[in-house]
């Protein structure tokens, strides 16, 4: 739960602005058949309104740009609508387009000027926690173009060569140092110039936005993420994001 009582990170650069950009056009097929996987109800909500108001959850963030399957703006913008809000948060809702990527370009051709900061958000971490929001946005404000939140790796890596069949064996090329390794989250925040420079000039399929400045040459940095902050993708990880909803609700009364 936010606490608006504290200073927003904005307060050291008067007239920035934070615009989020969220893309839900994803089908989401490894949770099974049915709705998007970013409108599959936790806890009786949509995955996608937990992460608006995860971005929302931030003074910072005056506006959130919900990039929504090409053949469901409507029915996205009028999820929004039932569902509150925070009313100092302005939201907008854009058709999406084949590839993540090219969603993420068209959430940034949709925002007006002014909002020199944005953050890009998998609408499949709906519980990413606002200090973990904030700490990007302060790193951006800092001066670093790009910011990711990371977590260290928990388990051995391992380096192959694919399996010549589905499912068969692979041989082990090598261990990398796992201490120089970080598992990457969202959001990312971004100086809106540099990552709009990004999007206009790689074309690589790349699986972050992050990636994207790195191919400029562009300085990445990383803050501390959060373990709440893990992507839905399998049915496991509803029963896990489910149990992270029932001990907020423990903790802050609701």
């Amino acid at each position: 739960m936010s606490d608006d009582s504290r200073p927003s990170p904005t307060s050291g650069r008067p007239g920035a602005s934070v615009a989020a950009v969220i893309p839900a056009a994803g089908r989401g097929v490894r949770l099974g058949p049915g709705a998007p996987k970013a409108l599959r109800a936790l806890n009786g909500t949509p995955m996608l309104i937990h992460a608006v108001r995860a971005m929302a959850a931030s003074r910072a963030v005056s506006l959130v740009v919900v990039v929504a399957p090409s053949d469901g703006a409507a029915e996205v913008k009028s999820l929004l609508d039932a569902h509150a809000l925070p009313e100092r948060t302005d939201f907008l809702v854009v058709p999406g387009g084949e590839t993540r990527q090219e969603s993420v370009r068209l959430g940034l051709d949709a925002l007006p000027p002014g909002h020199d900061i944005v953050l890009v958000h998998d609408a499949a971490r709906p519980l990413v926690p606002v200090d973990t929001v904030d700490a990007v946005i302060e790193a951006v404000q800092a001066g670093a173009p790009a910011v990711v939140p990371v977590l260290p790796l928990a388990d051995t890596v391992k380096q192959v060569d694919p399996a010549a069949v589905p499912g068969g064996p692979e041989p082990v090329v090598s261990t990398p140092d796992r201490s120089r390794l970080r598992a990457v989250q969202t959001p990312q925040g971004f100086d809106r110039a540099t990552l709009v420079r990004a999007h206009e000039t790689v074309t690589d399929d790349v699986t972050d936005d992050a990636s994207m400045v790195e191919q400029l040459g562009e300085r990445v940095v990383a803050v501390p993420g959060h373990e709440e902050a893990f992507k839905v993708t399998r049915p496991l990880d509803l029963v896990l994001a489910e149990a992270v909803l029932a001990r907020r609700r423990l903790n802050d009364g609701f």
